[in-house]
């Protein structure tokens, strides 16, 4: 009798094992990935000052879809605000955001750096559909008060 008793109680054991594998099975099998959205025209700010070139890619509401810098990229020094540090960062910037399959664009230039005209031909050679291209540079109209003149 006691034969018994352990017997079934092994049953029991293994169709509950056999029932938590089961269970652990269904947690182990990889749910459907969600979808990245879709985006197929977009933003893109380029500020350009002396010291450093970054490049900002938005969709049209203006949530960042990904963005760069040279100095992110390890440039230091003089080397960040170069043309050639352009153009990387935009190549940066474009495999960042391949997965939302990002086509058009409207360029948005800002500053006076040597990297302007690079980044934006490297936009277009990166595969993107340039729509419009404006200069959004601040000009100061008449500036802060000059400074007193001295008087020697």
């Amino acid at each position: 009798m006691p034969e018994e008793v352990t017997t079934t109680e092994k049953k029991a054991a293994a169709e509950e094992g056999m029932a938590k594998a089961g269970a652990n099975d269904a947690a182990l099998v990889k749910k459907a990935k969600k979808p990245k959205r879709q985006v197929l025209k977009g933003r893109a700010n380029i500020q350009c000052t002396y010291n450093n070139t970054i490049v900002t890619l938005t969709d049209l509401n203006g949530a960042v879809l990904g963005w760069s810098s040279s100095g992110h990229l390890s440039f230091k020094g003089a080397k960040k605000s170069t043309p050639y540090a352009a153009t990387q960062v935009v190549a940066d910037v474009s495999e960042k955001v391949k997965k939302y399959g990002l086509q058009e664009l409207e360029v948005f230039v800002k500053g006076v750096g040597s990297g302007r005209e690079a980044s934006i031909r490297a936009l277009s050679n990166n595969g993107f559909n340039l729509t419009s291209i404006k200069d959004i540079t601040p000009i100061p109209h008449n500036g802060c008060r000059p400074r007193r003149p001295r008087r020697i």
